[in-house]
């Protein structure tokens, strides 16, 4: 879990009296998980967060999964797309999904978020494949960069600020719990010493500045694949202190280091987060197996309860060929995958990669979404033949 942070103002003890320099009562608010028995944390506002002044429109925002397709090798060949929308929920393009997990590309070079927004059903990770800017919500302003993974507790309320230029953006949406890796964790809940990161890579917000002032304060909230318009009186970024572990962050994927060995590392070495039935790995720019004999490409491996989805971002994908900087490949369980023809001995010598992926293994089974199937590369599943 993220560690305890306090930022801005906070009285001695929880549930308190902790009064405005008028006398009246700052309101706090618990953010907590699990009920009671998560991680949690205490807002201290300067209006109460739960005058709604108006409930406006319900809008349909479905995710179309195509459980037709089959199963199949796939590749998607989204490296071309140049804009999928401006809006920073319309211009989200679902490709892969199932009950755990959806995975969304988002491009635009002239993003708009003119509105607040919360995700109420999902903790979300944005991975920034291209841009720069800020992240602003209820716990402070959070900087992001390229290579960057934004890890946002569901119900965070926020508005992404890029900076001028274009934004793409990897979007994981969890319907569970986002955490860092169980195994890495000591029973305290402190990164170990072997972990490939460590709590001084993790940033979380700073700089608070409440919004003071009253006006018409619109608040979409994603919810049951809709969104729900919600209009306050006064700003949700009221909040003039913090503290607890519920909260988002970044880590950058520069900032993985890669574990390596004598032969050939299995994918759980890259792990980076985990969730219910799935889990987030980094594949980053490392030093090759050292053994004399060692075969740097993967070996082929037959997965017999889960999907694997590669997003590539950097690179030459060594095991790879016909696969572009941008696009997705899905493994499914069921099929044996492996290196492509003339990799493998290709690899045998070469020192180190180069490469940048993100990979999400899921533990049931994935679909395709019908917006998907304009970007099949339907050769990809006979890409094996010699």
């Amino acid at each position: 879990m993220p560690y305890y942070t306090r930022s801005g103002e906070i009285p001695p003890k929880r549930h308190t009296q902790f009064r405005q320099p008028d006398g009246s009562l700052y309101k706090e608010e618990l953010v907590s998980s699990y009920g009671f028995s998560g991680i949690y944390s205490n807002l201290y506002h300067i209006y109460a967060p739960t005058e709604v002044q108006k409930v406006g429109q319900v809008l349909p925002f479905p995710c179309e999964l195509d459980k037709s397709y089959g199963l199949k090798q796939t590749h998607l060949k989204t490296s071309h797309i140049q804009n999928t929308g401006d809006d920073f929920l319309q211009g989200r393009l679902p490709l892969l999904g199932n009950q755990d997990v959806v995975l969304s590309l988002q491009i635009s070079d002239r993003f708009e978020m003119p509105y607040y927004y919360k995700n109420a059903e999902a903790d979300e990770v944005l991975f920034i494949h291209e841009g720069s800017g800020e992240l602003h919500s209820q716990f402070g302003i959070l900087e992001f960069r390229q290579g960057d993974y934004l890890v946002i507790p569901r119900t965070t309320i926020y508005k992404l600020k890029p900076a001028p230029g274009r934004l793409k953006m990897l979007v994981i949406e969890s319907f569970s719990p986002v955490e860092t890796v169980r195994r890495y964790r000591n029973q305290m809940g402190q990164l170990l010493e072997h972990s490939p990161y460590c709590e001084r890579d993790i940033r979380p917000p700073h700089t608070l500045k409440p919004e003071r002032e009253k006006g018409d304060y619109l608040l979409k909230i994603k919810k049951l694949n809709q969104i729900h318009h919600y209009h306050y009186g006064n700003s949700p970024f009221d909040v003039v202190g913090w503290d607890g572990c519920l909260y988002p962050y970044a880590l950058s994927i520069h900032d993985f280091e890669p574990i390596t060995g004598r032969i050939h590392q299995p994918p759980p070495v890259h792990q980076t987060f985990e969730a219910r039935n799935f889990v987030i790995c980094s594949f980053v720019p490392r030093l090759f197996d050292y053994h004399p004999l060692a075969i740097p490409a993967p070996y082929n491996h037959s997965n017999i309860d889960s999907d694997e989805v590669l997003y590539y971002v950097e690179g030459n994908f060594m095991s790879r060929k016909g696969i572009d900087v941008g696009s997705f490949t899905l493994h499914p369980g069921g099929l044996p995958h492996g290196p492509h023809p003339g990799t493998v001995e290709a690899s045998i010598g070469a020192k180190e990669t180069l490469e940048l992926a993100v990979m999400v293994d899921t533990f049931k089974p994935l679909f395709i979404t019908k917006q998907a199937l304009s970007y099949l590369d339907s050769q990809y599943p006979y890409s094996w033949i010699s």
